[in-house]
């Protein structure tokens, strides 16, 4: 017997969870199928436990630079096992919670893999339900290394998970996950090695801010090798030797830990696509139109991680799943707007940015300048005795609009947000400058970097 629904959503993470309870609120009868605990990644294995960790990880950094500055802490370590329990305070209640609210709104829950059958019809745990329209918003999977002992490394979820922290760990990859990792793992004790195919590392971040963000990783040992291919993993006993080519030639690394940090795409290859007649493009991705509904099958949308279409981020999953619950309740007439939306590593210092790159703004033809600077000296990094400090902030020309913003220091991930604001809603940097900010703080510099 088959069951039927107005929606079906499948994943629980942030967009399923809006997509869900809004539509249930409009009197729809809505179904949410996970395989894995209600929650999704960023509340139970992404950005909100890694916060925590990172949390931990600033105290420690916090009592060094500060130490001979009028504090003394000689003893100060990072219990890991105890932070992690501190950080299951967070994340174990999470399943339950998403599992009442569902109950609440009346909407049905399923706990096992999804598969379509049909483009309209899911198969669940022996169950097959049938939906007007389903939302496929199962977030995303590290992505495939293709290497020979590529099992032997542990994905960033279950790096959340460890009890204890080994001693020696190894990160393939240079991106968030690593650049995050690293600081939290080297400031708990271990010898960090970054292994990074690309010639440096956080790709995604403006180079100039990214090569000041640098020194804080050589300040705490993190040892970064960059145009590095990793080819092989091989255990050996306990640990593990790490392969890599190099312009000079091969390398070899020991590790007790090896972390898979090469980055993520959507988690679509067990939903068995092709039964939907929902197409993707030659990336794997899925083929969407400008309302995140598929091209080939009008019944099933996208949001989030899944849909990649926005940044990888945990408001990016919120936004389109309000254009999707739009897109449903009244007609295809709403469509994503990513403008502004800022993106932060959350090393130590955190780097952050928002807007266009200078390279991008170059290649658009617009004319503007840069106000770019390491700003060691300022009061902001020596109130923290912080040597990581600076901006690059791209302004328009006659305008005077805010195109990009490029922090690394002290509150930049706060900062960040106020340029976020400009650019999404066409502040200047005449606006910035005369907007009087509380003082002594992050926002105050605002007005000297642009």
């Amino acid at each position: 017997m088959t069951k039927a629904y107005d929606l079906i959503v499948v994943g629980s993470g942030t967009a399923a969870m809006v997509a869900s309870h809004r539509t249930a609120s409009a009197g729809w009868k809505v179904a949410v199928i996970d395989y894995r605990p209600f929650g999704g990644t960023c509340a139970l294995r992404g950005c909100d436990p890694k916060k925590m960790l990172v949390t931990g990880a600033q105290v420690i950094d916090d009592i060094r630079r500060m130490n001979g500055r009028g504090i003394v802490a000689a003893d100060a370590r990072i219990a890991w096992h105890d932070l992690m329990e501190f950080k299951r305070t967070f994340t174990g209640p999470v399943p339950d919670k998403q599992q009442k609210s569902y109950d609440v709104s009346g909407i049905d829950t399923y706990h096992a893999a999804a598969r379509f059958v049909s483009p309209t019809k899911i198969e669940v745990d022996g169950n097959r339900l049938e939906a007007k329209h389903i939302l496929i918003a199962t977030g995303a999977r590290p992505v495939p290394l293709g290497f020979p002992g590529e099992e032997h490394l542990v994905t960033n979820e279950e790096f959340l998970e460890m009890d204890e922290l080994p001693s020696r760990i190894v990160l393939v990859g240079g991106g968030y996950i690593a650049a995050e990792f690293s600081h939290i793992a080297a400031r708990a004790g271990a010898k960090v090695t970054v292994l990074q195919r690309g010639e440096r590392m956080l790709m995604q971040f403006d180079a100039d801010v990214v090569g000041w963000l640098m020194e804080s990783f050589h300040r705490v040992g993190i040892d970064v090798q960059t145009k590095h291919v990793v080819e092989a993993v091989e255990k050996k006993g306990s640990n593990f030797i790490v392969r890599a080519t190099t312009e000079s030639g091969e390398q070899t690394f020991e590790a007790d830990l090896v972390v898979h940090a090469a980055g993520r795409i959507p988690d679509l290859e067990d939903l068995n696509l092709q039964a939907a007649g929902v197409d993707r493009d030659e990336h794997g991705r899925l083929k969407l139109n400008e309302f995140l509904q598929s091209v080939s099958n009008p019944a099933v949308y996208a949001a989030g991680d899944a849909a990649a279409k926005g940044p990888p981020l945990t408001p990016i999953s919120s936004h389109d799943a309000k254009v999707v619950v739009g897109n449903l309740l009244e007609g295809n007439r709403h469509r994503p707007d990513y403008r502004g939306v800022p993106s932060v590593a959350f090393t130590i210092p955190p780097i952050a940015a928002v807007g266009m790159s200078e390279q991008q703004v170059r290649e658009s033809g617009r004319k503007f300048r840069v106000k770019s600077e390491k700003t060691s000296t300022w009061y902001t990094a020596r109130r923290v005795a912080e040597s990581v400090y600076g901006h690059k902030v791209l302004v328009e020309e006659g305008t005077g609009h805010i195109l990009g913003a490029h922090l690394v220091g002290p509150h930049v991930d706060e900062v960040i947000n106020i340029f976020g604001l400009a650019i999404r809603y066409g502040l200047t940097a005449t606006d910035l400058k005369t907007t009087m900010f509380a003082y002594p703080t992050g926002a105050s510099d605002i007005g000297d970097m642009i």
